[in-house]
């Protein structure tokens, strides 16, 4: 125990991992500052309609990063030492990303005009267009290959302190729900364009160099990684769709508040994910033996965590509930000690999933996760009608179990096998 005490707490990578908390953090605090403010004066209703336009901001932005969050960490991980590649990267990258944005911005503009549904808000859904801009801008995916987490969590901080400030400056009467995604669109293009700037004079890149060809390869072989970011923003989106559909929207609300619960704990696993993914790609290039060390400490660490945490969210989860909806409390509250296995189990998946990307599985695991999409919406749709809630938590669950099976036996072979 002292010895991982000295190799992890006091290293390099926890103080990294606390600097990249930081700035998660906010992120997670954040809502608690304005959902209260917005929904008094703007409705239920209203906040709906901002909950709508950022669904599907957030599921076009899969569009614009077209796998970069993944692979361009990946590739700018292992090159971190090859200034060369590195602009490469960084040029080739940026480019195709304003490509897919012009592409994107047009046929929302095209549906926006000319789609009833999104016409009657039109005004809600083109203030929804400079969230798009920002993660065009956003340089995340660069500074996390390099492992700059300083500036990961400045961006973070900035973007959220313009945002709450432009919500509580500009939204005073109901109809004002319009700006809040405005803001938030201002907020990640004002934080990632000083990211971005830093990074250029800071290495230098110069985008004349930038090659047709390497766009057009870079274009190609994301492309089975792009298709399976899009099945999980279906995966993310879809259930409470398919609740509200199938069900009623009784259902839907119950479904949202255990959501509420639970994606604080996937944020997290997510996160902590992106933190190391960095730095297992780069071992595994250098080092398996090394690599695997590393992996099985910091995902056992947080495997140990996120389970402590659990097990004190399941102890209290009657009163939890009851702090977002004093009706259907005991109800509610026995279906989150259930919904609880969603992510615990992911805490083991993801880490697998380091290993499947690490190990250039990029095929398996995107029709891993496209089977996974498809046998889960329609599970969704099997049960939800004679299990209410707790048949999308059942599909949901299956799920992760699927993922951890696939995975694992694709990875077995190299984890248990230190001569591979």
């Amino acid at each position: 125990m002292a010895q991982i005490n000295h190799s992890v707490f006091k290293s390099d990578f926890f103080k990294k991992f606390t600097i990249y908390g930081v700035g998660q953090f906010f992120n997670l605090v954040t809502p608690l500052l304005v959902v209260p403010y917005i929904v008094s004066v703007c409705t239920e209703e209203g906040y709906g309609k901002i909950g709508v336009g950022l669904a599907i901001s957030f599921f076009l932005m899969v569009f614009i990063d077209y796998g970069s969050d993944i692979l361009g960490v990946k590739e700018v991980a292992v090159n971190r030492n090859n200034p060369e590649k590195l602009e490469t990267l960084f040029t080739t990258i940026y480019t195709a990303k304003l490509f897919l944005l012009l592409i994107v911005l047009a046929v929302t503009c095209l549906l926006i005009f000319f789609v009833p549904y999104f016409n009657q808000e039109k005004r809600l859904f083109f203030f929804g267009l400079p969230v798009l801009v920002g993660q065009f801008i956003n340089p995340t995916w660069f500074l996390q290959g390099m492992e700059n987490f300083k500036w990961i969590t400045f961006s973070n901080i900035f973007s959220k302190v313009v945002y709450v400030a432009g919500i509580f400056w500009c939204i005073h009467e109901p109809s004002d729900y319009v700006y809040n995604n405005l803001f938030w669109g201002i907020g990640m293009i004002l934080a990632n364009s000083i990211a971005f700037i830093y990074l250029w004079k800071q290495y230098g890149f110069s985008f004349k160099k930038t090659q047709k060809s390497h766009i057009t390869s870079y274009l190609k072989s994301n492309f089975s990684m792009f298709g399976s970011q899009i099945f999980v923003s279906l995966q993310m989106y879809f259930p409470i769709v398919l609740v509200s559909y199938f069900g009623n929207n009784t259902m839907a609300g119950q479904y949202k508040i255990i959501d509420q619960i639970i994606v604080i704990f996937r944020t997290y696993i997510l996160l902590f994910f992106n933190f190391i993914f960095p730095r297992v790609c780069y071992l595994l290039e250098t080092s398996k033996a090394e690599a695997l060390q590393f992996w099985r400490k910091a995902n056992g660490l947080n495997f140990g965590f996120t389970l402590l945490l659990l097990l004190l969210i399941s102890g209290y989860s009657f009163e939890i509930v009851d702090y977002f909806n004093p009706l259907n409390v005991a109800h509610i509250s026995n279906l989150l000690q259930i919904a609880l296995l969603i992510p615990l189990l992911q805490s083991i998946g993801q880490p697998l999933k380091q290993l499947v990307l690490g190990w250039n599985k990029q095929k398996m695991y995107t029709h891993t996760t496209m089977f996974v999409t498809v046998i889960t919406l329609l599970l969704i749709v099997l049960l939800t009608p004679s299990l209410d809630v707790l048949g999308v938590l059942t599909a949901l669950i299956i799920s992760e179990i699927l993922v951890i099976a696939v995975f694992l036996y694709a990875v077995k072979n190299k984890l248990f096998n230190s001569t591979s």
